[in-house]
């Protein structure tokens, strides 16, 4: 993990891309997390699980993952400029369409010692600005359970527009779930200053 870089930098958090290496500590922190996860999520939280999602996030030139990573929360064994810092959480950018659609869909998750701290903020802004720039994306949408929350407070402080509702729309914890859909453009960031 040593080679891993940092993508961007805040004040509290740094993104880097998903390694084969974080195998351990992303599934550490996803079983430390169910509690706070379900019934919205379930990320890998065993090796084999995570080689699997991982490598799809890694090979896949349609979906892009980002750690979100504490910068000073404790090393884990990476290299230095925040890379090796402790996940706070993950941002994954999925179905990214180029083209004149140039949109992809989000999907993230917060780990629970990080949870309420203001870091996947941080951390979603920084994704963004990087989707907008060197990705070369122009809308992202997040699709969120209504009674999810603390999903739906972040997106709306990262300036996140209310677009609909989508009724039976993700098959989650074994039944179809509603979800409302929300979404951001380059020109709403930029006007937003997130």
């Amino acid at each position: 993990m040593s080679g891993t870089h940092c993508l961007a930098e805040g004040r509290r958090t740094a993104v880097r891309p998903y390694t084969r290496a974080d195998a351990e500590e992303f599934t550490t922190r996803a079983r430390e997390s169910r509690d706070m996860h379900s019934p919205w999520l379930f990320p890998p939280d065993d090796a084999r699980a995570y080689a699997a999602y991982a490598g799809r996030l890694i090979e896949d030139p349609t979906k892009a993952g980002f750690l979100v990573c504490e910068r000073g929360g404790g090393d884990s064994g990476a290299g230095e400029g925040g890379a090796g810092d402790r996940i706070a959480g993950f941002i994954n950018i999925n179905n990214i369409v180029g083209g004149a659609f140039r949109c992809g869909a989000l999907g993230y998750g917060a780990f629970a010692h990080a949870a309420g701290r203001g870091l996947m903020s941080e951390g979603l802004g920084l994704v963004l600005r990087y989707a907008f720039g060197p990705l070369g994306l122009h809308r992202l949408e997040a699709n969120i359970q209504p009674g999810n929350e603390g999903s739906l407070a972040l997106v709306e402080r990262a300036g996140f527009r209310l677009e609909g509702f989508s009724p039976d729309f993700l098959f989650i914890d074994g039944a179809w779930r509603d979800h409302e859909r929300w979404a951001i453009t380059a020109e709403m960031l930029s006007q937003d200053g997130v």
